[in-house]
């Protein structure tokens, strides 16, 4: 049976969930089950892929431009901004010592000099697919080794732009067909004014980011229909992405800064729980992918030149990133992290690689002996990083007196408070913790409502907490306290059980509507109940009683007893009140064990106590 694109694609499918599982069980990372996937069913084993591979291989590679996007919504401009000179500084330092020492090794092993500088360039990139998966695996984004990694891969994908102009000067070659109109508009400009296209593709991007983006999703979120936000979410990343290949920039870097761009908007959760199920999909399928396209036969053809080059490679990226991270005083361990993840050669290399041979630098057995170089590297990453946690951390670890949670420099994620619903209710418990200096994450379903707070100040997002891809984006997995504060009583219930049943380990605080709801939660194992009713009802009948005569300190006194015999009660009859009968009976005793225990309690107030017009706050404070 011929073999296609689609046939193809439900194979790379089934090798990643049967695989995957697998290696996790060892303890490895998804990254070489993906791999190992793809070579079972490659050409070479199973063979049971066909002549498309390349071009999955190349189609799922936009799952690298989602990753880079949903990284830039978690890094607001502010930061970004920030960052800039140790973007310059890592990356730089990185990729031009790289070149130039793998340049000198291949010159005088022999190679010409055009070849020796052009596989220089190609191989002095790393994955940003594989490192940002690990990073996001193991949650290390904020220790300074996952700092590092992220920067320096910044500026490689910025990078990809000059090389692509650098690699036809190399060859001598000038481009003659295949262009796009605007391409060829944009090359027959001079070159300063061809900078300026880049520049003017960054300025664009930003202005639409905040001019154009966010109005448009606030309009799409009226609908209240998900499916229109998915497609919203996807049209931007496809769309910027496209715009940023017809002006000659890295469509990751676009996806990136149009990332960026939205960090800061209230749709940010919002995006990311829509983008991310098609980045990761798109990143399996290209994963097994690399894994299919390694060609055996070439590795057997000629093993000591491949694994000598990879090899070298992998030796001289460690060095250089370890020297360059030295200077820039990361912490050893961290340090180390940060040389063995970006020590593999990237996946733009495969697109370098090819462009190169087009312009006749490499010849077809050469340009698939550097594919299998740059397929084997980005195998090994994770390899080497289990080395680093089994052998390297270990050992250096019996050296350092300080905790483990030093080994990644002190930056422990900060454990996080998430709110879900802002209305009258939820807004009280906001501005209270606002008030004490408490930062929270805050969810709300209403467009309206979270743009009308933001402009008061307050960090809203938008999203529906009752998907688990919302929730999985606030960082619920990292936080401890979940409140809930919908108006919508079986919102909240089905939040209450999908957090019980995936983070059991989230201290649930939720808002109830009347004694019905209380038991809901009771029974589902929530102790933190609040009935908005109780409360209110309460505090009418505390100023009723004062009006009444009776002074602030006892009624307030009463009305508290009152809520706290209230609240024993509910969790008596939680157990019973699906029975009718027994909630009727087992409440009249409820209710009658109540004016008992307040008669007691009002038998130990004097007459003074009661009716004196004299409000004595000293005494109300000390009891």
């Amino acid at each position: 049976m011929e073999s296609t694109i689609s046939m193809n694609l439900l194979i790379f499918l089934g090798a990643a969930i049967i695989m995957v599982p697998l290696v996790k069980q060892f303890g490895l990372s998804s990254v070489i089950g993906y791999i190992l996937g793809g070579i079972i069913i490659g050409p070479f084993v199973l063979k049971l892929t066909g002549s498309d591979t390349e071009d999955i291989m190349h189609a799922t590679e936009f799952g690298v431009v989602m990753l880079l996007f949903i990284v830039g919504l978690e890094l607001e401009p502010r930061k970004f901004w920030a960052m800039r000179k140790r973007i310059l500084g890592l990356g730089l330092s990185q990729v031009l010592m790289t070149i130039a020492l793998l340049f000198a090794i291949f010159y005088f092993a022999g190679w010409r000099p055009d070849q020796a500088v052009a596989v220089a360039i190609c191989f002095s990139l790393s994955s940003t697919a594989i490192v940002l998966q690990m990073l996001q695996e193991r949650n290390l984004f904020r220790t300074s080794g996952g700092e590092a990694s992220f920067t320096t891969l910044l500026f490689q994908d910025i990078a990809v732009i000059p090389i692509l102009a650098i690699l036809p000067i190399i060859a001598n070659y000038h481009p003659k067909e295949e262009e796009t109109e605007i391409k060829i508009l944009i090359q027959k400009l001079p070159e300063w004014l061809q900078a300026g296209t880049v520049f003017f593709g960054v300025a664009v991007l930003i202005l639409l980011g905040k001019f154009v983006f966010v109005p448009f999703l606030r309009f799409v979120s009226k609908s209240g229909m998900s499916e229109l936000l998915t497609a919203s979410s996807l049209f931007l990343v496809i769309g910027v992405s496209e715009l940023m290949i017809v002006i000659g920039l890295s469509p990751a870097l676009g996806a990136f800064l149009a990332g960026v761009m939205l960090a800061n908007s209230e749709f940010r959760h919002e995006l990311e729980a829509q983008v991310d199920p098609f980045k990761g999909l798109l990143l399996a399928v290209f994963f097994v992918s690399v894994g299919a396209t390694i060609n055996f036969h070439t590795i057997k053809s000629d093993p000591v030149f491949i694994f000598s080059t990879v090899i070298v490679v992998l030796t001289v990226k460690f060095l250089v990133l370890y020297g360059v991270g030295r200077v820039f005083k990361i912490a050893s361990i961290p340090n180390i992290f940060y040389a063995l993840a970006l020590s593999q050669v990237g996946e733009f290399a495969f697109v370098l690689i090819n462009f190169s041979s087009k312009l006749y630098l490499f010849s077809p057995v050469f340009n698939s002996q550097l594919m299998a170089i740059t397929a084997i590297t980005m195998l090994t990453t994770p390899l080497l990083l289990i080395l680093y946690d089994k052998v390297i951390i270990p050992r250096m670890d019996k050296n350092i007196s300080e905790s483990p949670f030093s080994i990644t420099d002190g930056n422990v994620i900060q454990k996080k408070i998430i709110i879900v619903g802002f209305g009258h209710f939820g807004s009280v418990v906001g501005r209270l913790l606002k008030a004490s200096k408490i930062s929270a994450t805050i969810l709300d379903h209403d467009a309206e409502r979270v743009k009308l707070l933001r402009s008061y100040g307050f960090k809203v997002y938008y999203g529906d907490a009752t998907r688990i891809q919302i929730l999985r984006a606030a960082g619920i997995a990292e936080a401890e306290v979940l409140v809930l504060c919908l108006d919508d009583v079986e919102d909240n219930k089905y939040i209450v059980e999908l957090v019980r049943e995936h983070f059991p380990h989230i201290k649930i605080f939720v808002r109830a509507k009347n004694r019905i709801d209380a038991y809901y939660y009771v029974n589902h194992g929530i102790e933190n109940i609040y009935r908005e009713t109780l409360g209110t009802a309460v505090d009418m009948a505390v100023d009723v009683l004062n009006e009444s005569g009776i002074r602030k300190y006892a009624a307030r006194r009463l009305g508290k007893r009152f809520m706290n015999i209230d609240r024993a009660s509910v969790r008596k009859l939680a157990k019973s009140y699906e029975d009718g009968d027994a909630s009727f009976f087992t409440l009249r005793e409820t209710l009658r064990r109540e004016e008992a225990l307040l008669e007691f309690d009002n038998m130990n107030f004097s007459t003074h106590d009661w009716f004196d017009d004299d409000d004595n706050e000293d005494s109300e404070q000390k009891n």
